[in-house]
């Protein structure tokens, strides 16, 4: 597996090697052993997620203020614009962001540790994303930040206007947002 930094150190996108004959490809999509050495310590993945959604839909950004989640996200159908915000006040890299094209064609992966804001965007006529979680769903911490906030001016890498739920058009403004210390 390559591991292609980003310029927030701790999020980085991963190439995995993929065997391609006649039959199809394969490749190993995640390595308990090989994540350790890229991670930096042990990560213990506790669930698994799989959304769908149409071109145009922009979720996030998101994250849990309690049980925070370090996310592992790889799109399986389609593409999609995936972002990652540092929201760890003692960081140098508060307040940034980083975005990667995710898809099936590619098959990168984003690792996105505990203490980030994550959201994603789909290009294509749909996508589906799968990402495992360091830690259980808890929509009693869940929060979210405004997708469109200009103190963090996201270049989504789309044209249109996004679809969003409701619940992300609520989303609070990034200086508003309660953040990890």
């Amino acid at each position: 597996m390559k591991v292609i930094p980003t310029k927030i150190p701790d999020v980085a996108i991963l190439e995995p090697k993929v065997f391609y004959d006649e039959r199809g490809f394969f490749f190993e999509s995640y390595n308990r052993q090989n994540f350790t050495e890229i991670a930096g310590h042990v990560v213990n993945f506790v669930q698994d997620n799989h959304s769908r959604s149409k071109q145009n839909v922009l979720r996030g950004l998101h994250y849990q203020i309690q049980q925070p989640q370090g996310k592992l996200v790889r799109v399986i159908v389609g593409s999609i614009f995936d972002v990652a915000v540092d929201i760890r006040k003692s960081s140098p890299t508060f307040g940034q962001w980083v975005g990667c094209e995710l898809s099936a064609e590619n098959k990168h992966q984003i690792w996105i540790p505990p203490g980030f804001a994550h959201g994603f965007v789909v290009l294509s006529e749909f996508a589906e994303v799968l990402y495992k979680t360091t830690d259980y769903y808890a929509p009693q911490y869940e929060r979210c930040i405004l997708w469109n906030d200009p103190n963090l001016a996201i270049d989504w890498q789309f044209a249109g206007n996004p679809i969003v739920s409701a619940k992300d058009q609520a989303g609070k403004p990034f200086l508003e947002a309660e953040v990890f210390t």
